[in-house]
């Protein structure tokens, strides 16, 4: 790392603004992380992820993706690969892993949208975990060549309002209505 330039990192969470209370307190977790080692390892019992929302602009669909590890639909991301340092790189490689889209860009800008830890069940590969998921909005130009990765990472394409009634998620369903709410403006 060039210790000239500022941890991309820590640079993103100072410039972003908690909108809650337990969202302060996330961001305050993976403070405390990213200074105390590598904050993607993930021989960690918390470490980063990155994610985005998938928009179409014109039509204000959403892409969401069936998990099968979490039994739920939620946005696309995952973790950081050896040597991957910027949340935003990372969400954008994995959507387009994720979807075959590779014509992705962050919408309306590269900015930092929601960050919140959520729990990951354990399975046969690793325990129990948490996850500091940094999130972002990303746009298509072209929603028809989305592909999932594997037969069983469905993907589809939903208003916000239909977005949110699917997901199991509280934490997604607030992601969505952030992302709802800046389509409106």
């Amino acid at each position: 790392m060039d210790h000239a330039s500022p941890d991309p990192l820590l640079q993103l969470l100072a410039d972003f603004t908690p909108r809650t209370p337990d969202e302060a307190a996330d961001v305050e977790r993976v403070v405390a992380l990213t200074r105390a080692g590598d904050p993607w390892d993930r021989d960690r019992s918390l470490h980063v992820t990155a994610s985005a929302l998938v928009v179409h602009p014109p039509t204000g669909r959403v892409l969401l993706r069936w998990h099968e590890r979490q039994q739920a639909w939620l946005q696309i991301g995952g973790h950081g690969d050896p040597g991957e340092a910027d949340p935003l790189d990372v969400a954008l490689r994995e959507g387009v892993e994720e979807t075959g889209l590779s014509d992705l860009v962050p919408w309306p800008s590269a900015a930092l949208r929601h960050v919140v830890i959520v729990p990951v069940p354990g399975n046969d590969r690793e325990p129990a975990h948490e996850h500091a998921d940094l999130r972002f909005f990303l746009s298509t130009n072209e929603p028809e060549r989305a592909v999932p990765e594997k037969p069983t990472a469905e993907l589809r394409w939903l208003s916000t309002p239909d977005a949110a009634a699917l997901t199991t998620e509280a934490n997604v369903r607030d992601t969505i209505g952030r992302l709802a709410a800046l389509m409106s403006r």
